[in-house]
């Protein structure tokens, strides 16, 4: 991926490879003259101040899934309220799903917006220790929708990363959008040339259906050399409130995340359960540690923020 430049095509078979410049996905990119002639692109100039920005930052971890409505914002969110529990850490979440942002709602921020200075963007603050950046703050109506191509698109991700100024900051979760395409691969190769970036948390339900695309992601991480720091199990049971019964609501056919992780030596970190209670709160952009204290899932998530710390430390 390191000999893939940032603005290239889909189809860029790598600057190093002998159809560099030549091959039919070269048709069109800025850098085909370049590549073509053995020069190659030249170096990109926003590196450098993305490795500034990001200088401050101690960790910053991946929220991926390949698969769309499994929870990668849901557990985002809450992961980062487990780790801000801490009033000495400055937690702060990167929002780069830009055609599905829904931090904003999930955090109760919907209404703020984002201030420019001489530093740069500021991130919109939830509490003290807790801040949020996501292209929702940038448009005009909340229903709008971002019809953009892939170069644009990359192009917003670039600028989250240079121009957002994000201050010391101890944890960066960043909530991708669904799939292993141009998003993901800009964001990953922004990252790596920034610094050394700790991982990715991989999010799965226990079906086939998801654990098809799921795969494809780790597939993405190994190819890209983003470490995996484990895997989460979301959705993965239904405790009725009631009575206490619990219920598979989908079949885990091929053996779900555990099979998945046993095969690809992967460490599942957290099964975690379904519950409505959870969707209300995050609907109201409530803060479901306050609301629901001593759930279940409240204490899952608070046990899985302490083996995401332990593995950074």
């Amino acid at each position: 991926m390191s000999d893939v430049p940032s603005d290239a095509n889909a189809g860029c078979p790598g600057t190093g490879s002998d159809g560099a410049g030549k091959a039919s996905g070269c048709a069109g990119c800025p850098n085909q003259s370049s590549c073509a002639s053995g020069a190659g692109p030249k170096p990109d100039a926003d590196i450098e101040f993305i490795q500034d920005r990001f200088r401050k930052i101690k960790h910053k971890i991946l929220i991926l899934s390949g698969k769309g409505g499994v929870g990668k914002s849901t557990l985002t969110s809450n992961l980062a309220r487990a780790l801000a529990a801490d009033p000495t850490k400055q937690v702060a979440i990167l929002d780069v799903d830009i055609c599905g942002p829904s931090q904003p709602r999930m955090m109760g921020v919907e209404n703020e917006e984002v201030h420019s200075s001489a530093d740069g963007w500021t991130p919109v603050g939830i509490q003290p220790n807790l801040t949020l950046m996501s292209i929702a703050f940038l448009l005009g109506n909340k229903d709008d929708a971002v019809i953009w191509r892939g170069a644009r698109k990359n192009g917003m991700i670039k600028q989250f990363l240079k121009d957002v100024d994000w201050g010391d900051v101890d944890y960066l979760l960043i909530d991708t959008p669904p799939g292993t395409s141009d998003e993901h691969i800009s964001l990953v190769q922004f990252l790596l040339q920034a610094g050394p970036l700790d991982g990715a948390l991989i999010i799965s339900t226990p079906q086939e259906v998801s654990l098809l695309d799921v795969r494809k992601e780790v597939s993405f991480c190994m190819k890209t050399k983003v470490p995996i720091l484990g895997v989460v199990e979301n959705m993965a049971r239904f405790v009725c409130p009631n009575c206490a019964h619990t219920t598979m609501l989908f079949p885990n056919s091929t053996g779900g995340a555990e099979k998945m992780c046993a095969d690809s030596n992967l460490e599942l970190l957290a099964q975690l359960p379904l519950d409505p209670a959870l969707a209300k709160a995050l609907d109201n952009g409530e803060d479901f540690f306050e609301t629901h204290p001593d759930s279940t899932l409240a204490t899952s998530f608070k046990k899985l923020a302490e083996q995401v710390q332990a593995k950074l430390k």
